[in-house]
């Protein structure tokens, strides 16, 4: 296991430095005795100072906002001009030499939900992990390959994604599992880890971003176990994000044009105004993020004419190159230091890095590819659109309907009534059609009955104390709905 030094370190800094080895020290004898368990959260403490030792030593540089450029052209491509290129022949070939890797470690506290956000049922009872599966068994049935896919887990979706993917195991698709690191969150003021103890409560530790995957999936063994198969391509993407899937194009430019990183990335808009974005910096290609903007550039990070794209999280990277770096120790993501209030009060920092901050590292390039592609589901309002006759189902995949005559989807905000996923599930008899719908406002206690059409602009506001029921077969083109209307079976 390495230890951390700490000579280029400030008189200042120094103790601080000191004072956690001490604690990472301790930690780790209290780990339990089994070689296996011990032997990976010492790995993973280790790696948690390494990473706290970089912030220390960076926490006061910011971004030097008049040195940041926009990507120049031959760093940022488009979609259009590799479209088509892939020849039928290669596809197969190609296929066998990719992993498929979701990012599992999230929750689906935020709509409501207990356990792994994957399991959430999406669309036709199928939940996000079943749709990527379908997805995955479409492809190698129709180019009679072999593509594996690799569910990167945090500790609080580690047991119950293990029982979920038990239903795969008549499936054609090899399903493979491995976790992201614990690391300590940190006590805000003192600087010393929050938990004492590895078996202290799940509120006191963090997963690291989801930038820790190149190390954890080297640490897990399947790096090496996917090289040897003869694996050398693999796509990233969180699992929610029902847009991310496998292209033929992209893989095949990849191949050819030898890229060892590619950062799909997709024209802002007013909704993704938060969302990171590729930048030039200092000489060097790098992901932008909202926690490294200086308050005073917080505009001009979000203005849709200053940077007009922004970063989908759906990363293509050559394996071999991941292995390269990592034993160079040459791999530079820049830290995101969050700060957040544990359950009991306590001020606390998370210490995170991004996947995409990865760029930097590689020979990379960005590629701007079409909405299409983001698709994900963060709330019930993205829920309503993605269970509408907006889109239609192939092979697990989601694909705009032709019969709608725009080509953005509707926009919806549903109230905080809809926010639960069983409570949104009670709101609607059967989902509305909108085909024809721009945008949908609902506030307050509403209710949805079976075969509404909803088109153009419809807002429906229930005042507080009052609610609107509305009918079936109801049909609300470019309508404002507000105060009281109750329909009462009999």
């Amino acid at each position: 296991m390495t230890s951390l030094r700490y000579k280029s370190f400030s008189e200042d800094t120094a103790p601080i430095m000191e004072q956690m080895a001490k604690s990472i020290s301790a930690l780790k004898e209290t780990a339990p005795t089994d070689e296996a368990t011990r032997r990976m959260f010492g790995l993973q403490m280790d790696s948690f100072g390494q990473l706290f030792k970089r912030y220390i030593a960076t926490r006061n540089q910011k971004i030097r906002w008049d040195h940041i450029r926009r990507p120049s052209p031959d760093i940022l491509i488009d979609f259009d001009d590799i479209r088509g290129d892939c020849l039928e022949g290669c596809c197969q070939a190609l296929l066998n030499k990719l992993v498929i890797v979701k990012l599992n470690g999230g929750l689906g506290t935020t709509m409501g939900c207990v356990g792994p956000k994957s399991v959430i049922e999406v669309r036709d009872e199928l939940t996000f992990l079943d749709l990527t599966v379908k997805q995955i068994e479409t492809l190698q049935d129709m180019y009679q390959c072999q593509v594996p896919l690799i569910l990167m887990n945090s500790f609080n979706t580690h047991d119950d994604t293990l029982k979920a993917i038990n239903k795969y195991k008549n499936s054609s698709v090899r399903v493979l599992t491995f976790n992201q690191s614990r690391h300590p969150r940190i006590l805000k003021g003192s600087n010393v880890p929050m938990p004492t103890c590895y078996d202290d409560p799940k509120d006191y530790w963090t997963p690291p971003g989801h930038g820790d995957f190149y190390r954890s999936f080297e640490r897990s063994g399947l790096l090496k176990e996917m090289l040897d198969e003869g694996r050398e391509f693999c796509f990233v993407s969180n699992v929610d994000n029902l847009g991310a899937t496998v292209d033929i194009d992209i893989l095949y430019n990849m191949e050819q044009m030898k890229r060892e990183f590619i950062m799909e990335v997709t024209p802002k808009t007013m909704a993704d105004v938060k969302g990171g974005t590729l930048i030039e910096y200092e000489g060097k290609v790098k992901l932008l993020e909202l926690a490294q903007v200086p308050p005073e550039n917080i505009e001009d990070f979000k203005s849709i004419k200053m940077f007009k794209i922004f970063n989908t999280n759906n990363i293509w990277v050559n394996l071999t190159a991941v292995h390269r770096v990592l034993e160079a120790n040459t791999l530079e993501m820049d830290i995101m230091c969050n700060q957040k209030t544990a359950p009991n009060g306590a001020p606390v920092i998370q210490l995170e890095e991004a996947i995409g901050a990865a760029i930097q590292s590689f020979k990379a390039v960005g590629l701007c590819v079409p909405r299409s592609r983001f698709l994900p589901v963060k709330n019930t309002s993205d829920l309503l659109a993605i269970q509408s006759n907006c889109y239609e189902m192939h092979g697990g995949a989601l694909v705009m309907s032709s019969r709608r005559p725009y080509d953005d989807i509707p926009i919806v905000k549903l109230g905080m009534c809809f926010k639960n996923v069983s409570e949104y599930g009670k709101r609607f008899k059967s989902i509305p059609d909108v085909l024809e719908l721009d945008h949908l406002t609902v506030s307050g206690d509403v209710t949805f009955g079976s075969k509404v059409c909803l088109k153009g602009t419809v807002i429906i506001v229930a005042e507080h104390g009052s609610r609107i029921d509305i009918p079936s077969g109801a049909i609300l083109e470019n309508k404002v709905v507000s105060g009281c209307l109750r329909i009462h079976d009999h």
